[in-house]
């Protein structure tokens, strides 16, 4: 395979990351060959291919799961599987978000959220690092998300607000949401 994506200007990066980031996943999702890919992508901030193995049955089941019962528990608002989200440091793909529907209104026409959903889950996978997970977090609560939760591989969910670094027993936005998933 032998594909070559036209980035924007480089030094759109330095400047409007934004603009740098919509531009670089519009090139993605428009290559067949990058399509027909089994991996899951991500970005850096230089527009950088970051790929990742699809994950296990178990963690989509966890995603499916979560997703499930967010929409249940939501009276308005959208859910997204593998949801991407323009950040400082590229685009960042959440296992799972929620957003209001003002937010979702706001953000139809682009090709990644750049204002970041209310709720950022990630579903951990043995590959990741505690590091990652932590720049995710961080990445996301900086680009405006209001909660971000992490569900281990028991399934057992952890809950962080924007205005603490520690986690919560419950979710100020979702508060009847459960503590774990099998």
């Amino acid at each position: 395979m032998s594909t070559l994506l036209e980035f924007p200007a480089t030094e759109l990066a330095d400047t409007d990351f934004h603009a740098f980031n919509l531009a670089v996943w519009e090139a993605i999702l428009a290559d067949k060959d990058l399509a027909a890919l089994p991996y899951r992508i991500e970005t850096d901030q230089h527009g950088q291919l970051i790929m990742s193995p699809p994950p296990a049955p178990g963690h989509g089941n966890k995603q499916i799961k979560i997703g499930a019962k967010l929409m249940e528990l939501t009276e308005t608002g959208e859910v997204v599987s593998e949801c991407p989200i323009s950040t400082r440091l590229g685009v960042k793909a959440a296992d799972i978000a929620w957003c209001s529907q003002e937010l979702w209104e706001r953000s139809g026409e682009f090709p990644c959220f750049t204002e970041c959903p209310e709720i950022c889950v990630e579903v951990l996978s043995p590959s990741n690092t505690k590091g990652e997970i932590e720049e995710k977090k961080s990445l996301y609560f900086e680009a405006g998300a209001k909660e971000v939760w992490i569900c281990d591989s028991v399934g057992e969910m952890k809950f962080f607000l924007s205005d603490s670094s520690e986690s919560t027993n419950n979710s100020a936005l979702v508060p009847n949401f459960p503590r774990k998933f099998s």
